[in-house]
């Protein structure tokens, strides 16, 4: 599993098409924030997890913000303009249609039954010059705890 310390995989990632290719590891200058849910639309992802972070007054020392999914560019594009209508916080959300990136963090794990393929864990990674600072990864894969936008920010 990822841990501090270790590099941003390299890996093409999708933002609201399929041509439109994002790779963190050269994308993401200085510091940042990558953010895993399992599925974008679901419950604890739309509710509770991404809205804490557009509406914390502390996303603003987080650097770049990404949110990634093991899905398809059109259905981040559009959960993304339903979680931030107006872009006003600058958080971009990512596809991961074959969930390379998931599993190149090694946080992918059989949700097949629910979702019909393996999903990302939720996380949230800080990253600082490409380098995971601190990853704050869900024991149970789908909680709302360690990876909550209070917690994270706090630790910024």
């Amino acid at each position: 599993m990822v841990k501090e310390g270790d590099a941003i995989p390299s890996v093409e990632l999708v933002e609201t098409t399929p041509g439109s290719k994002v790779n963190l590891a050269t994308e993401l200058k200085g510091k940042g924030l990558v953010i895993g849910v399992p599925a974008a639309f679901s419950p604890s992802c739309s509710a509770t997890h991404i809205p804490g972070y557009v509406s914390s007054d502390k996303l603003k020392d987080a650097g770049q913000v990404f949110v990634v999914s093991v899905n398809d560019p059109f259905v981040m594009a559009a959960w993304g303009k339903t979680l931030d209508p107006t872009g006003k916080t600058g958080i971009r959300f990512l596809g991961d249609p074959s969930g390379e990136f998931t599993k190149q963090l090694d946080l992918s794990f059989d949700s097949a039954s629910v979702f019909g393929q393996d999903r990302s864990k939720r996380y949230a990674l800080v990253v600082e010059n490409g380098k995971v600072k601190s990853a704050h990864v869900e024991p149970d894969n789908t909680g709302v705890n360690e990876s909550a936008a209070e917690k994270v920010l706090a630790s910024l």
